[in-house]
């Protein structure tokens, strides 16, 4: 069974009598362990589509099922409770607490779960350990690279142990070489049988993926293996 299958998938926006088509007609679907780059350039509708996998928003038609549950038929309280418990996201811009310690912004996503306050700290420390920054755990964001913000990001993403972590444009505030860390740690994770679903416009940084789905203009227009992937190289050591 598919942990994402998506059945004619549209969504559109209404302002004002007026409406805006914003994807069409999609269908495909996603195993689990898959490394999925959905690539397009602005305004394809490639961030959409995320926020509809991520449980950030709605379809207008058509079916995304999760792990053989039928999203389309959720109310709000569900979606947000499938949000926090199956998802974890990577943004481009961090989103970290700058008053708020590398630990402890790792701790934020369990801080409305029924998990014990030690294990939250030791499920935070752990997936800090797995980014390569258990040297940094006192640390405040402004004291960290760019690079080590993403990596704190990442191990936010991972503490709940999600089905699934979207990467929205990881490496676009990145120089190249964090941006390369950045995508050897997602294959590293991938590797260890995470899901990861990337959201870029960039053909260098989809290559990190094993499959590619091209959108343009709110349709898929290719949905392909990657012939020549960018493998993970001795990424445990560049992040040392």
């Amino acid at each position: 069974m598919a942990l994402i299958e998506v059945k004619n998938l549209e969504k559109e926006y209404v302002n004002e009598a007026i409406v805006t088509h914003v994807l069409y007609n999609l269908n495909f679907k996603i195993d689990k362990g898959e490394f999925v780059a959905i690539m397009g350039p602005s305004g394809s509708g490639k961030s959409t589509l995320m926020h509809i996998l991520g449980f950030l928003d709605k379809a207008s038609g058509g079916q995304f099922i999760f792990n053989g549950r039928d999203v389309s038929t959720l109310h709000d309280d569900e979606l947000a409770e499938m949000r926090s418990s199956q998802v974890g996201f990577v943004f481009q811009s961090f989103n970290l607490l700058p008053r708020t310690t590398v630990l402890e912004n790792v701790i934020l996503p369990l801080v409305y779960t029924s998990t014990p306050a030690r294990k939250r700290e030791e499920l935070a420390t752990t997936a800090l350990n797995s980014v390569g920054l258990s040297h940094r755990l006192n640390f405040l964001p402004n004291q960290l690279s760019g690079g080590e913000k993403q990596r704190v990001a990442i191990a936010r993403a991972l503490v709940n142990d999600p089905a699934v972590i979207f990467a929205d444009e990881p490496t676009g505030n990145l120089d190249s070489k964090s941006g390369l860390q950045v995508m050897q740690i997602l294959q590293e994770l991938n590797a260890d049988g995470h899901t990861i679903i990337l959201v870029t416009h960039e053909k260098y940084t989809a290559e990190h993926a094993k499959r590619i789905l091209r959108i343009k203009d709110g349709e898929i227009i290719s949905d392909e293996l990657v012939a020549n992937r960018q493998f993970a190289t001795g990424a445990k050591e560049l992040i040392k």
